[in-house]
């Protein structure tokens, strides 16, 4: 399966503005102000307040004017992401009730600007909105815990005895996408015969969902199957058909109590996929004919995290094991990962996305998906995270 490309700053030589700022993808399309020629852009500024014989003085409203263009700059970046349809949804977003799934009005510009970026929502349904909250902050692959009930339901949540019977894998998910693929593939985003996916910046990005099993996998697997099967007869879904790999811009995989035998029984139709363990990833039944995902607990992988760092030994284990999954097609994932304190946090992101890890597993989308993990406090002022 073909990764998805990766976004990177390609602007050289930065200047002091843009490390204090940090860089927004989503700004790439427009002039840099920052590049501009200093005396046009401060000219106009400058002359709003009284004029000062002393270099001093006109250094501190220099100062002051560069401020001033820096907060109108972070209000319209704001502005601008507001006026998503996406933002709009998150908005307006209500709980499904017995009608079924929150039905929205459809916005062409629904995910205008956002760049897919390689993170994992972890424990998506926890969050407000979910789902749209991930694919808000660029995140393409969301993880939804399923019960199966009596009567053959599949409800969403992470304990069994918070499970309420409206917020189901079809109101929640399967749902949402079927209307969110249905709109994007009748406008001009369609290519041809091509089905598209969520994402403008890049229509050719697969959305994950990881489903993680709860109870009975041999059970819940015939009616995830059923559940899904609309979406495979709109050939919305990636499948493998015995000899090729299709991609298609929704993949399924499975997780926790997933039957791996069931995976691998339907070998000319198969659209549910595998989370493989990352520690057993060179075992040769998994490969990407029937896995996704390579993943694993990070405790368990490297051990525990002392002294607020990653020691050389740890780094080692990081290395082989996402090399390893890498070299089996699969996209190499951890979940567990430190929380508290932020720093540590911060610096397990940091070498996990050095060391090229699949997909990096998040719980705080909004500080996973900033501009810069390090640059998000401005005049003192938190403008990003939470941090």
């Amino acid at each position: 399966m073909t990764s998805p490309p990766r976004y990177r700053d390609n602007e050289n030589d930065p200047s002091e503005d843009q490390m204090r700022l940090g860089h927004d993808s989503t700004s790439a399309a427009h002039p840099r102000w920052y590049r501009r020629d200093p005396q046009r852009l401060w000219g106009g500024c400058l002359r709003c307040w009284p004029s000062s014989k002393s270099s001093m003085g006109r250094e501190k409203r220099r100062r002051l004017c560069r401020w001033v263009m820096i907060a109108i700059v972070i209000l319209t970046l704001v502005g601008v992401i507001a006026g998503l349809g996406l933002r709009h949804i998150i908005e307006h977003w209500r709980e499904p009730d017995d009608d079924g799934a929150y039905k929205f009005e459809w916005r062409d510009d629904f995910s205008r600007d956002i760049t897919p970026k390689n993170c994992h929502s972890h424990n998506d349904y926890w969050r407000r909105v979910p789902l749209y909250d991930a694919l808000a902050a660029g995140c393409f692959s969301v993880e939804a815990d399923i019960w199966l009930t009596d009567d053959n339901k599949l409800l969403v949540s992470h304990l069994w005895r918070s499970t309420t019977k409206h917020r189901t894998l079809r109101s929640l998910y399967l749902d949402p996408l079927t209307n969110i693929l249905d709109k994007r593939n009748v406008t001009l985003a369609s290519e041809g015969t091509k089905e598209v996916g969520v994402f403008d910046a890049d229509p050719t990005v697969s959305t994950i969902v990881l489903i993680d099993f709860k109870n009975d996998g041999h059970k819940t697997w015939p009616i995830l199957l059923d559940q899904l099967q609309s979406l495979r007869d709109r050939d919305w879904l990636t499948y493998y058909d015995g000899d090729v790999l299709h991609q298609g811009p929704l993949t399924i995989v499975g997780t926790g109590n997933a039957p791996f035998d069931l995976v691998q029984q339907n070998s000319s139709n198969r659209f549910i996929f595998f989370d493989a363990p990352l520690l057993l990833v060179s075992d040769e039944q998994y490969n990407t004919t029937n896995s996704y995902y390579a993943s694993v607990e990070m405790k368990k992988a490297i051990g525990p995290i002392w002294l607020n760092k990653l020691s050389a030994k740890q780094v080692n284990k990081l290395v082989g094991q996402i090399q390893a999954a890498g070299a089996k097609g699969l996209k190499s994932r951890y979940w567990g990962e430190p929380r508290w304190p932020i720093s540590l946090r911060d610096k397990v992101w940091f070498k996990l996305t050095e060391l090229g890890v699949g997909m990096l597993s998040v719980d705080d989308l909004v500080s996973a998906t900033r501009w810069n993990w390090d640059w998000c406090v401005v005049a003192g002022l938190a403008l990003c995270g939470n941090s």
